[in-house]
């Protein structure tokens, strides 16, 4: 049985959290497990003008950790035998016209080179918009409740250029998962939230983790998601808790809290939910960035590795961290001012840095890279 400790138990666990709301965020929550047990604490508000700390079993929209239970299900179906991860993904969408180049693995590990539809950030400097993402600012958020229906993301994305030939480099983008959303429709004939829950959700009693789709509520207990523009000259500030996230789709849409992604990203590493040979195949690393199939594989510094994916979303972000055996795991939830300029994303880096630093590190110099939340 696990044994729970206390902020007095473990100071520096509690004193990280709050730093980080010294650095601007609004509140966040922490889950470590350890050889010493769980710890879980809190810090900052779960609402702006309220003094109540943000609940440690709270709801959180994750972000871009959606892509590491997507990935999974994918390889679900591959060792189920309905998806060939070298296949062309056209012999399963042909309605797109895809180059047939493109694989199931280059989805999933992002070595597609289709155009990002939520906008491309190019090396010289430059951005190419998609649809009115966070980085819209008010078309943004004039836009939150608003269905963009999947197959309509991927149109889009594909009617623009695409980065770089398949296979050749690496480019994060969300269009790879929400086309991993339509193939697994396509080959099981289910949603891909009776899927999730078919695969992953029932058999790890995950819930507190849902697919949302298009659905703009959370459930309760949550914090506050929040986001900031310019309206004629003046900074706004918008609780945007609720919202419609068919606009990032499977690249982000999923909520869950800091226990459910323990007990999935303990399970995943740990052997639970794939064959042997799958599970190597996801925690391979491309050579550019340490990208596997629908996770990152980072060193620390102190010598050790650590399977992870982070992310945010529109004022609400998610940590998931665990070694390679899953017996240590930090996941965690943060919710703050998103805007345009995306703000916090230094702040995020350090955050994330020091946190791996402390658990994974025993506060050691040193940390992983971390990945900035996805757009």
């Amino acid at each position: 049985m696990s044994i729970t400790l206390t902020d007095q138990d473990r100071p520096e666990l509690q004193k990280a959290i709050e730093e980080m709301v010294d650095s601007g965020f609004t509140g966040v929550t922490m889950r470590v497990h350890d050889e010493r047990g769980e710890w879980v604490g809190s810090a900052g508000v779960r609402k702006l003008g309220e003094s109540a700390k943000p609940p440690t079993n709270g709801h959180v929209r994750i972000g871009s950790n959606t892509k590491t239970f997507t990935a999974t299900v994918v390889l679900q179906l591959v060792a189920e035998g309905k998806i060939g991860l070298d296949v062309p993904v056209a012999d399963y969408l042909p309605e797109f016209g895809m180059d047939r180049r493109i694989t199931v693995r280059m989805l999933l590990q992002h070595t597609s080179g289709v155009f990002n539809f939520t906008g491309e950030y190019y090396d010289d400097g430059t951005f190419a918009p998609g649809i009115p993402a966070t980085t819209a600012g008010q078309e943004w958020v004039d836009n939150r409740f608003k269905t963009y229906l999947p197959e309509d993301l991927v149109r889009l994305a594909l009617s623009k250029p695409a980065r770089f030939e398949p296979g050749t480099d690496w480019s994060y983008a969300n269009t790879n998962y929400v086309l991993a959303r339509l193939l697994i429709e396509k080959v099981s004939g289910r949603s891909v939230a009776e899927e999730m829950q078919r695969l992953i959700l029932g058999p790890l009693g995950l819930t507190g983790t849902a697919a949302p789709t298009t659905q703009s509520e959370i459930p309760e207990p949550h914090a506050h998601a929040y986001y900031r523009y310019e309206d004629a000259g003046r900074q706004k500030t918008v609780d945007v808790t609720r919202q419609n996230p068919s606009w990032i789709s499977s690249g982000g849409d999923m909520i869950s809290t800091t226990q459910d992604l323990h007990t999935f990203i303990s399970a995943l590493v740990g052997g639970k939910l794939l064959p042997a040979p799958l599970l190597a195949e996801m925690c391979t690393p491309h050579p550019k960035v340490g990208y596997g199939l629908g996770v990152f594989v980072q060193d620390t510094d102190c010598g050790g590795t650590v399977i992870t994916h982070n992310g945010g979303m529109a004022g609400h972000a998610a940590l998931m961290y665990s070694t390679p055996d899953g017996g240590k795991t930090l996941t965690a939830t943060l919710n703050y001012a998103d805007d345009a300029a995306l703000s916090l994303g230094e702040a995020f880096q350090k955050a994330t840095q020091r946190l791996i630093k402390e658990v994974f590190c025993g506060g050691q110099a040193g940390s992983a890279d971390a990945a900035e939340p996805a757009r």
